[in-house]
């Protein structure tokens, strides 16, 4: 199974991008789907997760303005990303965890996203 993430480009500081991640099939037993960001010179951090039971987890300085989801159905992750600030500029990894007797991540390739005027 491949993650195959979508929804990236180019927006003006203030702008908004949504971002998703869909598998190339299905997923069982999964645990957590998330975002991570890696931009030049830094390393891959953590932006948003959201849990199979719906609870949610956001960098602090995404608070407020990104917002995970997930479509169980699909098994499918979101993030809509609003009032984007130039320092949002990185590439973005979604990854799904799956438990089935131990937690393995399925990563998707990346999407970059871009805030310039």
């Amino acid at each position: 199974v491949q993650l195959q993430a979508s929804g990236g480009g180019l927006v003006q500081p203030g702008g908004s991008l949504r971002l998703s991640c869909e598998p190339s099939g299905r997923l069982f037993n999964i645990k957590t789907m998330g975002w991570y960001r890696q931009a030049p010179g830094n390393q891959r951090e953590l932006v948003a997760t959201i849990t199979s039971g719906g609870n949610t987890n956001y960098a602090d300085s995404v608070k407020g303005r990104f917002t995970i989801s997930s479509d169980n159905a699909k098994d499918t992750v979101y993030l809509q990303m609003n009032s984007l600030k130039p320092e949002d500029t990185a590439v973005y990894y979604c990854k799904i965890t799956v438990e089935v007797l131990r937690e393995y991540d399925y990563w998707g390739q990346g999407t970059q996203v871009t805030v310039s005027s």
